[in-house]
Formats: C-alpha cells, sequence, structure tokens
C-alpha cells in the first residue's frame, strides 16, 4: 500500500471526513530538501469532516496528525493541510 493510501485509509478510518483529497505533490519539490526518488515525500491533504469543524486550527493539525500516526508521518518530509469547514 502506498503511503498516500496509508493516509487516505487512516483519516477515513479515524475522521469519516465529507471529502478527501490526499494529494502527492512530491514531484514539484525534486531537488529540494527531503524530496525522495519515487515520490511520496510530500503530500497536500484537503479535508472536510464534522469532527473538525468547531475545532481551532492547531487542534485541526493535532487530529489530523494523530489519525495518521507518528510512524506514517516519520516517513514524509512534509504535510500541507487545508480544512474546509
Amino acid at each position: 500500500m502506498s503511503r498516500a493510501e496509508k493516509i487516505r485509509t487512516r483519516l477515513e478510518t479515524a475522521l469519516s471526513p465529507r471529502r478527501l483529497q490526499v494529494i502527492d505533490e512530491s514531484e514539484s519539490h525534486r531537488g529540494h530538501a527531503g524530496y525522495q526518488d519515487g515520490g511520496e515525500s510530500h503530500f497536500r491533504v484537503v479535508i472536510a469532516a464534522d469532527g473538525l469543524d468547531e475545532m481551532s486550527r492547531i487542534a485541526r493539525h493535532r487530529a489530523v496528525h494523530d489519525a495518521i500516526g507518528k510512524d506514517l508521518l516519520s516517513e514524509i518530509h512534509a504535510l500541507a493541510l487545508v480544512v474546509q469547514v
């Protein structure tokens, strides 16, 4: 299973999002710090979930990071998060 699929599965399980996009932006970071051959090093997550609506921005980020898990976060270089309410 790819990292993108793992991220998607974990977020779906933990947060039951109304909308979820997991976008691998690694190729646009070729030659920059953290780039890994084969991609899957830089991600953008666009998410809308009822549980996130009333949280502060920091609490939303913590909830998403908790759902993804430290083990998987340690495998990627960058995670951009866009929460839609």
